[in-house]
C-alpha cells in the first residue's frame, strides 16, 4: 500500500508544484504526507574562501541565522496556506486516517535530508531538474540513487492535473531497472484506472517479454494492454506515446547506463529527464 509520500522542500519557488502533485496522489491512495524543508545551515550562507576577524564572522552568523529563521517562517506560512488550499488535514501519520500531512525541518545539504527521509517512504515528489540554472539535479540525483525508492518527478506548473495519476503508462524492455521499477510502483498500477505498456525494439536479451509483464500485473489484479513502437530516440518516443494514449503519468526505469555517463553523453533516461511535460516515476 502506498501510505508515506515524501516532499523535500526549499525556498526555490516550487513548492506548490510539488505538493500538489503529492496531494493529488495522496488522496487517490489515502496516504500520509511529509513535508521535509531542508534548512541551511548557518556556516553555509557564510562567504566561502574568505578569512575574517573573529567579531566579524561572529557577527555574519548571527546575521545568517537569523536570515534561516527568517526563510523557514516565509516557507512554513506558506505551506500551512498551501495546505489549506488543498485541503490537506496538519497531522501525524495514524492507522487507517485519510489524507494528512505534516512538516518536518532539518538542517544540512538537501541530499542528506532525502536520504534521511526517503529510506522509509513509499515515493518521493521532487520538481523537474533546471538544467540551465543547476536546480533540482542533486535532490533527484540522491532520492533515485540513495533511498532505493520510486520518485515522482513533476513538471514546473502551478496547479498539479486533479487526473493524472488515473491513466498511466509503463515502459517496459526487460532490463533490470524497469523490472524493480515494475515491483515499486505496484500501488500505482493498482491504483490507475487504465494501465498502458510501451515496449520498443527488441528488449533485453533473455528479458521477461511485455505480454509475460501483462500476465504479471493480471495476477495482482491489474489490466494491461502493450502498445509498441520503433523510434531511434525511445526517450522522446516514451513521452509522445504517453500523451497520445492519453495517459497522465509514466512509469519508467532509470538510468541504466549511469547517470553521469547520460548527462555528459546523452540516454534515454536524460532525455526524458530535460524533456517531460507531465509528471514520471524514476526508479533506478
Amino acid at each position: 500500500m502506498l501510505r508515506k509520500i515524501l516532499v523535500p522542500v526549499r525556498g526555490d519557488g516550487l513548492v506548490e508544484t510539488v505538493l500538489g502533485h503529492a496531494a493529488t496522489l495522496a488522496r487517490r491512495h489515502k496516504a500520509h504526507i511529509v513535508v521535509a524543508h531542508c534548512r541551511p545551515q548557518a556556516e553555509d550562507l557564510m562567504p566561502y574562501g574568505m578569512p575574517l576577524p573573529a567579531f566579524a564572522r561572529k557577527t555574519m552568523l548571527k546575521q545568517a541565522q537569523e536570515l534561516a529563521n527568517q526563510q523557514e517562517n516565509d516557507l512554513r506560512a506558506e505551506l500551512h496556506q498551501l495546505a489549506e488550499k488543498l485541503e490537506l488535514h496538519e497531522a501525524q501519520a495514524a492507522p487507517g486516517s485519510d489524507t494528512t500531512v505534516e512538516f518536518v525541518e532539518e538542517s544540512g545539504r538537501m541530499a542528506d535530508v532525502i536520504k534521511h527521509n526517503g529510506r522509509l517512504a513509499d515515493i518521493i515528489v521532487v520538481a523537474k531538474p533546471n538544467r540551465d540554472s543547476n536546480l533540482g539535479t542533486n535532490s533527484l540525483k540522491s532520492a533515485l540513487f540513495q533511498t532505493g525508492r520510486p520518485v515522482l518527478m513533476c513538471p514546473p506548473r502551478d496547479t498539479a492535473p486533479q487526473t493524472f495519476c488515473e491513466r498511466i503508462t509503463v515502459a517496459w524492455n526487460g532490463s533490470l531497472e524497469a523490472s524493480r521499477m515494475v515491483a515499486l510502483t505496484l500501488d500505482l498500477a493498482a491504483g490507475a484506472q487504465k494501465v498502458s505498456i510501451l515496449t520498443g525494439g527488441k528488449g533485453e536479451p533473455h528479458g521477461a517479454t511485455a505480454e509475460e509483464l501483462v500476465e504479471y500485473y493480471n495476477l495482482r489484479g491489474v489490466a494491461a494492454d502493450i502498445h509498441r513502437f520503433e523510434a531511434r530516440n525511445p526517450g522522446i518516443t516514451l513521452l509522445k506515446k504517453t500523451e497520445e494514449i492519453g495517459a497522465g503519468m509514466l512509469i519508467m526505469g532509470a538510468y541504466g547506463i549511469s547517470h553521469e555517463r547520460e548527462t555528459l553523453f546523452g540516454g534515454n533516461t536524460q532525455a526524458v529527464v530535460d524533456s517531460a511535460q507531465i509528471p514520471v516515476v524514476l526508479a533506478h
